[in-house]
């Protein structure tokens, strides 16, 4: 319930929605893929097209297991002699087993670097110009275009961000022992400190999935409504006759959907989606939207129900209380 919130996440909201918020992402893996080969060998794993990007560019992907299910959601970032792989935080160490398993013959070498790396996310309709005031300079407007910057004295990697939180972003990777002093740079030049419970509001209600929550290894990648993480043109990968298959002849049996509950009770995750008697899916993340004043919740509903406007169920604590299927991102 929005009252039950404290000010603090209120003013973290705010924040990313209307300027800017600091939300610290050093608790993510960073893979590093160096080699001759390691642009191939990545095209060959990933669902999205990586050979043809060039240094400064990136992308978001998926690794698929052979039937189509999504084992781990990475950011892409080409630099002129590696490529970063960012992974969610927990999984670089099984990340970095599961790619170094395909390496045979290519010349590639997978390394670890999350020490090195310190990452920053800057969100919010201010947050390009801050880094330009700070920096003199700042990526281009496409997702995941990347170049380096110098931040008050520390050499930093500036990366446009991909709308997770539905606002502009700016991530800012920075050597690990300087990332104190970057931190302070940007929190001084006016950005807000965001915590976790805000940035859960500001990704749900931009419809962000986070792995494993939302998306994780039970999910088909055609499930989840993002074309930014596949490409349709690029050759084979594992996982990939399923996708092709349900692309050209059939469909998915349910979809990543968000609904628009009545009252104010947040559904926990888990909480059962039903149409009349029967059960329909499941809610993956909820909370109570700030922007919208309602509770919302991304779920995983039967194709049947899927479609937004539909009006189904959700049951929470013995009642059924009623709610609305929407597209995504939400409707703000």
């Amino acid at each position: 319930m929005s009252g039950m919130m404290g000010a603090t996440t209120h003013a973290e909201h705010a924040a990313v929605r209307r300027r800017s918020g600091l939300i610290d992402r050093r608790d993510h893996g960073v893979i590093e893929v160096t080699g001759r080969d390691r642009a191939t060998f990545l095209h060959a794993l990933l669902s999205n097209d990586v050979k043809s990007l060039a240094p400064g560019q990136g992308c978001a992907a998926t690794l698929l297991d052979v039937h189509g299910k999504v084992q781990v959601v990475l950011l892409v970032w080409v630099l002129d002699d590696r490529i970063l792989l960012v992974t969610p935080p927990g999984i670089s160490g099984s990340t970095l087993e599961a790619l170094d398993k395909y390496l045979f013959s290519e010349k590639a070498v997978l390394r670890d670097a999350g020490e090195d790396w310190a990452l920053l996310l800057l969100a919010g309709p201010e947050a390009p110009g801050l880094i330009e005031r700070l920096a003199g300079t700042g990526p281009d407007a496409r997702p995941w275009s990347n170049g380096v910057a110098t931040l008050d004295g520390v050499g930093v990697r500036l990366v446009r961000g991909g709308g997770e939180t539905g606002e502009a972003e700016i991530w800012v990777a920075a050597p690990a022992p300087e990332a104190e002093r970057v931190w302070k740079s940007l929190a001084t030049a006016g950005a807000v400190v965001v915590g976790a419970e805000a940035l859960d509001i500001l990704r749900i209600e931009a419809g962000t999935p986070r792995f494993p929550v939302d998306i994780g290894p039970s999910v088909l990648l055609p499930e989840v409504p993002f074309e930014n993480l596949m490409s349709h043109t690029k050759g084979c990968y594992p996982g990939q006759e399923v996708v092709v298959r349900i692309r050209d002849r059939g469909h998915v049996n349910r979809h990543l959907r968000g609904v628009v509950l009545e009252g104010d009770r947040v559904p926990p995750p888990g909480s059962e989606l039903v149409a009349g008697d029967a059960a329909i899916g499941a809610v993956t993340s909820a909370a109570h939207s700030l922007s919208l004043d309602r509770p919302i919740a991304l779920v995983m509903i039967r194709r049947q129900h899927a479609e937004p406007g539909t009006r189904i169920g959700i049951r929470v604590a013995e009642r059924v209380v009623p709610a609305t299927v929407s597209a995504l991102p939400f409707d703000r």
